[in-house]
């Protein structure tokens, strides 16, 4: 599947603000975004002179930077939405909590991978387990009860050990439950819409979508 492999400190910029892309070197390393306020390209100068963007643009800028948070290409966030809008509740809370609840997502927010990308490469390589058995699907989705660990050959690689010892590991959120010593976590409950990042404006994204 396509995936983005270029410099991701150019979506930051594109976005105009810090997507954490490259987990705690986000923190430890100047920051491009600061530098540079503007988009790339020889017109981004020109584009951050701009004092007002349409209806349509802020709305497609909040589902790029959603999605560039994520990691997700369009097919799959676009089916993300689909499936939110089919269940029952507010369409946009939907969206967020299916993309929350994603195993990469999920790996990061327990601080096993200092990043979703990282994490994604945990779960493609085997090293995690969803109720005993082995997931390499990183859209998979956890739901409450389920017991997500890494497997005993993989509890104490350096990836693993240096994000769970990283000063700028993500706290751990209500919805998780983390035995660290043992590397076992349990979904407890669903996440809801005030667990999630309040800098993201998910109305913007129902309305793009319903054209």
């Amino acid at each position: 599947m396509a995936r983005y492999t270029g410099p991701v400190c150019k979506l930051c910029r594109r976005e105009g603000t810090k997507l954490f892309l490259k987990g705690s070197k986000c923190y430890t390393e100047k920051c491009p975004v600061d530098r540079r306020s503007y988009p790339p390209g020889q017109h981004g100068p020109a584009q951050a002179r701009r004092r007002k963007q349409s209806d349509y643009a802020l709305q497609l800028r909040e589902k790029q930077k959603v999605k560039r948070i994520y990691g997700l290409i369009e097919g799959q966030f676009r089916n993300l939405f689909e499936a939110a809008a089919k269940r029952e509740g507010v369409t946009g809370a939907n969206l967020l909590v299916g993309l929350e609840t994603r195993l990469d997502n999920v790996i990061f927010r327990l601080g096993l991978a200092p990043s979703r990308s990282a994490a994604r490469q945990l779960v493609r390589h085997r090293h995690v387990q969803v109720n005993g058995e082995i997931v390499d699907i990183p859209s998979f989705r956890v739901r409450p009860g389920h017991e997500i660990s890494l497997k005993a050959s993989s509890r104490e690689i350096a990836p693993v050990e240096a994000s769970l010892a990283a000063r700028t590991r993500p706290q751990l959120v209500e919805w998780l439950t983390l035995d660290e010593k043992n590397r076992v976590a349990r979904v407890v409950r669903d996440p809801t819409r005030d667990d999630i990042s309040a800098d993201i404006q998910e109305q913007l994204i129902v309305e793009l979508y319903s054209k």
